[in-house]
């Protein structure tokens, strides 16, 4: 009983690991091209802290600081930090 029970879960995990596979296989590339653009971004923005050029998203997404800092301030609560843990954002 132990020996079919075994084989059984063997078989079944054979079949699940095909039917993942099969449902991947169509979004690798497309995930592959998301990451390669999220590390593009990633070293052009450190490229570009290194030269000392200013960094534009920080000037179009200052108009979302007010709905971020409710978030911020739940997260802290969160993290168990009775403050904010940066000097710049006081939001308690």
């Amino acid at each position: 009983m132990n020996d079919r029970l075994g084989r059984i879960k063997a078989l079944w995990r054979k079949a699940n690991a095909f039917a993942e596979e099969a449902y991947n296989a169509p979004y690798r590339s497309a995930i592959a091209r998301a990451k390669r653009d999220q590390d593009d971004l990633f070293m052009l923005m450190v490229y570009s802290e290194l030269m000392g050029i200013p960094n534009p998203a920080s000037f179009y997404t200052l108009e979302l600081q007010p709905l971020m800092l409710e978030r911020f301030h739940e997260w802290h609560i969160r993290m168990g930090m009775e403050h904010s843990p940066l000097d710049n954002i006081r939001c308690c």
